[in-house]
């Protein structure tokens, strides 16, 4: 796509120079700096922190009086993100944002919180992960206007894409030309180095050759050759990513998500992922926006095992205050597909989070596929390759990545999630289809954390073969773009899978979003009871309220036993399932039957 590419500052970041003396400097670093300048130290030396300090210390200065005071601060039960791109729904003549925020305003006030809108900035290629320009919309979409009005309904998650940059951005073509100080913003391989431990998300190579003005050069690219990797072994590119992030802060950001930040990082002779360096770049972000916007969450996206995802937790207060709950997604196919909830019972009743501060984003379905890798471990080998078969035999695909012997493993499965879950070509009503698929959003509902929901989920889709064919990708998949005329039409009909599917959800997220329980920062208890059945108890964080949540996760019904004793409840009162509004005397829950897929969340 055309655009104007990111801007080139002939002297380096503009602002960045202090003009703190050096005694108030000093000042600055004894008290509020002492972590910034650490974090500094630790990446660059001494010398070379004192200086880049200096540059973010005028940086901060500058942003400051430009941050939003947010309408409201932290999380509550009432949080649940949609996930989308910014041209998820179209109509002639209209930007797509206006035309999405519309529909928002229209269809999910009381529904989500707020909205993850996926990279909106101009790009060249991976629908979005390309970024040409890290400061503008894409004009095809709209303009930051348009932005504004989705936050003035929505708290705002805007990607950080900060590990790479488009071949064809303004630093990238600077590098190229050798011009200063661009040509040490990207990473340059000299000779053969030994790279054999590098761990690769894709098959496709690690270095590219380019053109340069002073000859052909091999430039590390972990993606593709359309996104360089940037050299955060330069202050200067750290600088010049904070002035990013806190750009977007600017603009309303309440979330950001630091897409792939597990490979920041690059040292010759190492996995080049999860580096100390790595951590500590993202533990300066967060000491940064602590300063300036306490308000700001930040998102680690890692699509790795579970033990390697929750360390960007940190030890709970200095880096990520949500990591994606990668393990989720599989467990849960494995789970359904199964009609098993062992696994997932000992996985869930397992977790644990280093402080109150932090808290899991949970989801199913995104725009890339179904990480395989984080169930490693969690289940059987033998488990994992049924999990895949069943989405091959459903019309799913499978993606590759190259490992360190040279030999391709799997590393996601391509499918709409509802797809994965039901056959499209068999012939079950798809009133049991939609309530398999309810089953697996109430699982991930009643974990501790805050929900993400894809787009295509909510609004009841199905896998996008024909996008596969004209992209020649396997994630297009799942990222179909919708007519708003059509898309209105499917949900006002109630017999319409797109209907039925978002209702159900819909009900559920409503009744979530009712009871302090859910608080993402409240407690967990997982439950072992029949291995038919998903169970756990959430409390608030007061300790004051509890709902006991109960998943059928298969076609036929399971007696549940249950002492009521056992459980935190007032013993006088009757208790109520939040879903469906129906009212259970205490001697009706010793023994429950479930019908098949039922959800029951039971409060007093």
């Amino acid at each position: 796509m055309a655009s104007t590419p990111f801007p080139i500052r002939e002297a380096g970041l503009e602002g960045v120079r202090s003009n703190h003396p050096k005694k108030e400097l000093f000042a600055i670093l004894t008290t509020d700096g002492n972590a910034l300048l650490s974090h500094l130290s630790f990446l660059y030396g001494e010398a070379a922190a004192r200086n880049a300090f200096e540059g973010l210390s005028a940086l901060m200065d500058r942003y400051r009086p430009q941050i939003p005071v947010p309408a409201s601060s932290g999380l509550s039960q009432r949080d649940a993100i949609l996930i989308t791109y910014g041209d998820q729904v179209r109509q002639p003549g209209v930007p797509p944002l206006q035309s999405l925020a519309a529909f928002y305003e229209d269809h999910l006030k009381g529904v989500v919180s707020g909205v993850h809108l996926l990279p909106f900035y101009p790009y060249s290629s991976d629908d979005g992960f390309s970024v040409v320009d890290y400061r503008r919309v894409d004009p095809a979409l709209g303009a930051w206007g348009d932005v504004r009005r989705l936050g003035r309904g929505f708290r705002l998650m805007f990607d950080a894409v900060i590990n790479h940059v488009s071949e064809g951005s303004a630093w990238f073509q600077a590098f190229l030309r050798g011009q200063p100080p661009y040509k040490d913003y990207f990473i340059v391989v000299d000779g053969q180095p030994d790279l054999s431990r590098v761990v690769r998300p894709r098959t496709l190579p690690l270095l590219t050759r380019f053109s340069t003005a002073s000859g052909e050069k091999s430039v590390w690219t972990t993606f593709s050759a359309d996104q360089i990797d940037l050299n955060y072994a330069n202050p200067q590119v750290l600088l010049d990513i904070l002035d990013t992030l806190l750009f977007y802060v600017a603009q309303g950001a309440e979330f950001i998500r630091l897409d792939a930040i597990a490979y920041l990082w690059k040292e010759i002779g190492t996995a080049c992922i999860h580096l100390p360096q790595t951590h500590r770049v993202v533990q300066l972000f967060r000491a940064v926006l602590d300063r300036l916007a306490p308000h700001v969450q930040l998102i680690t996206e890692t699509n790795v095992p579970h033990a390697e995802n929750i360390s960007y937790f940190g030890d709970g207060f200095n880096e990520a205050q949500m990591v994606y709950n990668f393990a989720l997604p599989p467990l849960v196919l494995h789970t359904i597909g199964a009609q098993d909830a062992q696994a997932i019972t000992r996985w869930a009743a397992s977790l644990r989070l280093p402080s109150d501060r932090v808290t899991f984003f949970n989801f199913l379905a995104s725009h890339d596929g179904i990480g395989v890798t984080p169930a490693q471990g969690l289940i059987s080998a033998a488990e994992l390759d049924a999990v895949a078969e069943r989405v091959i035999a459903h019309g799913g695909l499978v993606s590759y990545r190259s490992d360190p012997d040279g030999s391709h493993s799997p590393y996601e499965l391509n499918i709409n999630y509802f797809d994965a879950l039901s056959d499209p070509k068999s012939d079950e009503p798809l009133q049991r289809q939609v309530e398999r698929f309810v089953a697996a959003h109430a699982i991930m509902l009643a974990l501790v954390g805050v929900p993400g929901i894809y787009f295509h989920s909510l609004f009841g889709s199905r896998s996008w073969l024909e996008g596969v064919a004209l992209t020649g990708r396997n994630r297009t998949i799942n990222r179909q773009k919708l007519d708003l005329a059509e898309l209105e039409a499917g949900l006002a009909d109630r017999r319409s899978m797109r209907s039925q599917v978002f209702s159900r959800l819909a009900l559920l997220l409503e009744a979530r979003s009712s009871h302090p329980a859910f608080h993402p920062h409240g407690s967990q208890r997982v439950l072992s009871m029949d291995p038919r059945l998903f169970a756990v108890l959430r409390t608030s964080p007061d300790g004051g309220q509890s709902v006991l949540c109960l998943q059928n996760v298969t076609p036929g019904p399971v007696l549940a036993r249950i002492d009521p004793g056992s459980l935190p409840f007032d013993h006088g009162k009757p208790l109520v399932d939040l879903i469906a509004q129906k009212t259970y005397e205490r001697d009706q829950i010793q023994n429950m039957s479930l019908s098949p897929y039922q959800v029951l969340w039971l409060a007093s």
